[in-house]
């Protein structure tokens, strides 16, 4: 397997603060699309717990098997990118996706999607949205390279993931543990 970028997202540190979606709107303002969304996964005594979800940068894109225009291509490092100059925006890629991540621009009615922040890849640094997480949840990484993590995984409960194969890692969260003192 050749170079897979990809996002690994550790549960255990996300603290839902939406920090990951706010850089990635500032990063691409002129889109005037919302890329990346943090969402509630769930909610238990321990408190909420939180998904940052983007596109996926899946090993197998359903995008780019359906676009008409072929707008859709993948680079060497597995990061999937859309040239919006030839998007006719039928819209296909839209119903495609099982994860709904290509939004259509409400100004110009074509497609977009995330592109891994590739202008800033290339200078060596870190998507936005990565960066702005304050935590350390949000990791970029390369996927093909053997990683050393406990309780890393694909979510299985993704739709489609066996025939997409999502470039997202998540760690799931860890039972807390609690030491109870004696006479208190």
């Amino acid at each position: 397997m050749g170079k897979q970028m990809g996002f690994l997202l550790d549960l255990n540190k996300c603290v839902g603060c939406k920090g990951c979606e706010i850089a990635c709107l500032n990063e691409h303002h002129f889109d005037q699309v919302h890329y990346r969304r943090v969402i509630d996964i769930v909610k238990d005594k321990r408190g909420l717990k939180f998904l940052s979800l983007a596109c996926n940068h899946c090993v197998n894109p359903e995008c780019i098997r359906v676009c008409p225009k072929q707008c859709f291509y993948k680079r060497r490092d597995g990061i999937v990118l859309h040239r919006p100059q030839h998007c006719n925006g039928c819209q296909s890629c839209v119903a495609a996706c099982p994860f709904q991540v290509p939004k259509v621009n409400k100004r110009t009615h074509k497609v977009s999607k995330c592109n891994f922040c590739v202008e800033r890849i290339d200078k060596g640094l870190a998507p936005a949205c990565v960066d702005a997480c304050v935590v350390g949840a949000l990791q970029a990484v390369d996927l093909s390279e053997q990683m050393e993590l406990s309780g890393q995984m694909t979510l299985a409960c993704l739709p489609i993931i066996k025939f997409t194969r999502p470039s997202l890692r998540v760690i799931l969260p860890k039972e807390p543990r609690c030491f109870w003192r004696k006479g208190r």
